[in-house]
């Protein structure tokens, strides 16, 4: 433990012993150790909070994920916080038990992203096991109502309307939509933004899949077979499947089906074609989730607000002219 802090054993034992005569950032350097090295806190200093902070992910296949843990992790660094990354898998640890977990490490706070809480049918009682016990938390992206938790989100309504009247100013007039399941927030603001920017979106131009490109070459194949010739996806992934469904079925992209996704995750401008998205601004919206679990850590009051940033389109090869025929 001293070799791991640089500092001597007699320092170690001090702070274990909960002795005067160290600094505070020793002392905070000492139990930040302890934490990282898995060992137990004794008993008197398990009331005290490390310097951890939980970060809990869905996921790690879709590339949005990875690129917002490099970005609130670094930031985490920055403040002398150390980032734990929790990756949920099919059948395996879920987001309570990392939870659990996290509250047993007596963690500082925790930031999610693309979380339960963005789904209104999923169980959310280890969030307000999280807002009982006080703890820091920042959401990224759109969540359930009455959580009390701040956030921070990219404007799912202005992503959709700049991707709609791009393929509208290319001459689409049947545009469809692949979205999360039902109950899925940021996918329920789409569909209203689109209902909103569209003269007519008939039920069978909305097209549902799991976020995933096996859920979106389903989900385009059915939209595909109804006739429409411009499809905005909710997510990279769901987009590159919704590419693979027009050429199983013989038709070229963008020349007869044009694709739009979300997100602009890494290598969308290595794909062919390259991917015509939606860019959420994931340095911006880190940076601001981690200055929010900050000043909570800090002893400041946050309001529980949502901070809405603006995406920005980035035209590239999957979207052009609408077919003539």
């Amino acid at each position: 433990m001293a070799k791991k802090v640089g500092v001597s054993e007699a320092t170690v034992s001090r702070v274990l012993n909960g002795k005067p005569g160290v600094s505070d950032a020793t002392r905070q350097a000492v139990l930040t150790a302890l934490d990282v090295l898995g060992y137990e806190r004794p008993t008197q200093l398990r009331g005290e909070r490390a310097r951890l902070v939980g970060l809990v992910l869905p996921e790690l296949q879709n590339p949005i994920f990875p690129a917002f843990a490099e970005v609130i992790g670094g930031a985490l660094a920055q403040l002398g916080l150390t980032p734990v990354l929790c990756t949920q898998t099919k059948g395996g640890v879920s987001e309570a038990d990392y939870v659990e977990l996290l509250l047993h490490q007596q963690v500082s706070g925790v930031v999610f992203a693309g979380g339960l809480y963005a789904q209104t049918d999923a169980p959310h009682d280890h969030y307000r096991q999280l807002a009982e016990r006080n703890i820091p938390v920042v959401l990224v992206n759109a969540a359930i109502e009455h959580l009390g938790f701040p956030g921070v989100s990219c404007d799912d309504a202005v992503a959709v309307e700049q991707a709609w009247r791009h393929l509208a100013s290319l001459g689409h007039e049947r545009i469809g939509l692949v979205l999360g399941p039902g109950d899925h927030v940021p996918s329920a603001r789409k569909l209203v933004a689109a209902r909103a920017v569209a003269d007519d979106l008939p039920e069978e131009f909305v097209a549902r899949a799991m976020f995933s490109i096996e859920g979106g070459h389903a989900a385009a194949s059915r939209l595909i077979d109804r006739g429409v010739t411009g499809i905005i996806c909710a997510s990279d992934p769901l987009a590159l499947g919704a590419i693979r469904a027009a050429r199983r079925k013989g038709y070229d992209v963008p020349g007869r089906i044009s694709v739009v996704g979300y997100d602009d995750s890494a290598f969308m401008n290595c794909t062919e074609p390259p991917l015509t998205t939606v860019r959420q601004p994931i340095e911006a919206m880190g940076r601001a989730a981690v200055e929010l679990l900050n000043a909570q850590i800090g002893g400041t009051a946050v309001p529980a607000e949502e901070l809405l940033f603006e995406p920005e389109l980035v035209v590239r090869g999957s979207t052009a002219q609408a077919p003539r025929d």
